[in-house]
């Protein structure tokens, strides 16, 4: 292997799709997969024992959603570039996960053309957003009054607020993020104020409703 050779980690907890990913880059002489996770907590224990040039990561995932597990990542390797490949479209989470430190977001059915060409400003330090993210962002710059009321939240209440809305407990969501349940009580408290809400009943069917959770 080179040293210029890109190194990657494709990170979804379908092999199916694992494999899909590895045909394709398996015919780009810069760049190899090194490895694969189907969990978070792989993801996580594969970034701390190998430098990695760009993680491939999707959102829904066992054990640590995308978005906690990109928190961890980018606590481990500040420099670590990941490229978010999801279902969700990019008017859900695209602007949420840039903002938390991912380096690009695309839909899985891209074309393996637009991944490759993703992976490889991901992997020279730039960020990569579609031309639909693109948009997302231009109409925020246009219209910073009117971004749903989600994109509102900071990361943290935004990562709070999703496992709420998938009925996690204060209590599981303390352990998970590593936090106090006072703690997390006050986030709650905020994120039902910000969007103008009563209970987590509320805050599940906000979710379903935008698409954000299944």
């Amino acid at each position: 292997m080179s040293p210029t050779t890109i190194k990657i980690l494709i990170a979804d907890d379908h092999a199916i799709v694992r494999t899909g990913f590895k045909q394709f880059i398996a015919d780009e002489s810069d760049m190899e997969v090194l490895g694969e996770a189907a969990s978070g907590d792989e993801v996580i224990r594969a970034v701390r024992d190998t430098a990695f040039d760009v993680v491939l990561l999707d959102i829904a995932m066992p054990d640590k959603n995308g978005i906690d597990t990109l928190r961890v990542i980018k606590q481990l390797r500040p420099s670590q570039g990941v490229l978010f490949l999801s279902t969700y479209p990019e008017a859900q989470y695209a602007v949420n996960l840039l903002r938390a430190g991912a380096n690009g977001y695309l839909m899985k059915d891209a074309a393996p053309e637009e991944i490759i060409r993703a992976i490889r400003t991901v992997a020279r330090g730039h960020r990569y957003v579609s031309e639909g993210t693109a948009d997302l962002l231009a109409q925020k710059l246009d219209q910073p009054g009117d971004e749903p009321i989600h994109e509102q939240l900071s990361e943290r209440e935004f990562q709070v607020f999703c496992k709420l809305a998938q009925g996690r407990t204060p209590t599981e969501i303390a352990d998970e993020l590593h936090l106090s349940v006072k703690t997390v009580s006050t986030y709650r408290a905020r994120v039902l104020e910000k969007m103008h809400l009563k209970t987590n009943a509320d805050l599940t069917l906000y979710a379903l409703k935008n698409g954000l959770i299944s």
